[in-house]
């Protein structure tokens, strides 16, 4: 079983004429069943959009008469970071399920926004700066690389893209495959934090085991800790391995993702971790470690 995306998902691309929006969807289309049926852009609607392998989709001026057009439930954003909150709040008006946003850069000022939009709606976001969500053999959307996934019992769940791929890579490799994973992003503001993927993993029956990777900044990672603790004591723990990165980063320094940045004495890798294991979670050594450290745990 899977969590928020499957075969039968029905996907609108926002920003899908641009070069990433066309990169991405190719690489989607291709993939199993994956499901992308429209894209828009508020200066192409009516006309259609052709792939180099010859699939075509239909662009709507909006996200509205694209999701009333074909049922979708789902959209992937790629508008540059300029663009993106207002395309992020037109797929909440239009009631989108499920909203993905890939791009970078995104303005802090301009998600805070959003997050008082979404407050209150149905609609979920994921990201934004993130590599988006696989669900093996059905599912793509976002820009992860589909060839290293493999249908099976863990479920991976990160704040880094790279660290993401590190995971499903190595579960792939020790035969344990992936259930579904998801990347949230590294920006201080955004959808979807820790907490809420782990209750859909623990909820899962077909997930197994759970990868879980951090980074310093911000405490998502303690309060995820703190959340599988009480989870734990109601009878609901899986084996889970976590990883924090930035260890060695200087206080004060933003590194690689806009939250991770350690300030106040707050944020640092050694808390995220003592609250890892506070909770049971066993944490890898190093990111090369991650699926040894998840099948030696499993074997105990």
């Amino acid at each position: 079983m899977s969590i928020l995306i499957d075969q039968d998902t029905k996907i609108i691309v926002q920003g899908l004429t641009g070069k990433t929006g066309t990169f991405h969807t190719e690489q989607a289309l291709a993939y199993h069943s994956t499901k992308m049926v429209a894209g828009t852009h508020p200066k192409k609607g009516g006309t259609d959009w052709t792939d180099a392998n010859g699939a075509t989709l239909p662009i709507f001026s909006n996200v509205t008469e694209a999701k009333d057009a074909t049922g979708a439930t789902a959209s992937v954003i790629y508008v540059p970071p300029a663009g993106a909150a207002a395309a992020i709040e037109e797929a909440i008006d239009a009631g989108i399920d499920l909203i993905t946003c890939i791009t970078e850069g995104v303005p802090v000022q301009d998600m805070v926004r959003v997050k008082e939009k979404l407050y209150g709606s149905p609609c979920r976001l994921i990201g934004p700066n993130c590599p988006g969500l696989m669900t093996p053999d059905e599912c793509k959307i976002g820009i992860m690389p589909g060839s290293i996934f493999k249908r099976g019992s863990v479920g991976v769940l990160s704040r880094s893209g790279t660290l993401t791929y590190e995971a499903v890579y190595q579960t792939t490799a020790a035969g344990l495959g992936q259930t579904s994973a998801v990347g949230i992003g590294g920006d201080p503001v955004k959808g979807t934090e820790f907490i809420d993927m782990l209750e859909l993993f623990l909820a899962d029956p077909e997930t197994q085991s759970i990868i879980m990777i951090g980074e310093i900044g911000g405490a998502a990672e303690e309060e995820a800790a703190q959340f599988l603790k009480d989870e734990a004591k109601k009878g609901r723990a899986k084996p889970t391995v976590g990883f924090i990165a930035g260890r060695t980063a200087p206080p004060g320094r933003t590194m690689g993702h806009a939250g991770a940045v350690i300030s106040g004495g707050k944020g640092g890798a050694e808390d995220k971790i003592e609250a890892l294991r506070s909770a049971n979670i066993r944490v890898a050594a190093s990111p090369a470690k991650l699926g040894a450290t998840l099948v030696d745990l499993l074997a105990q």
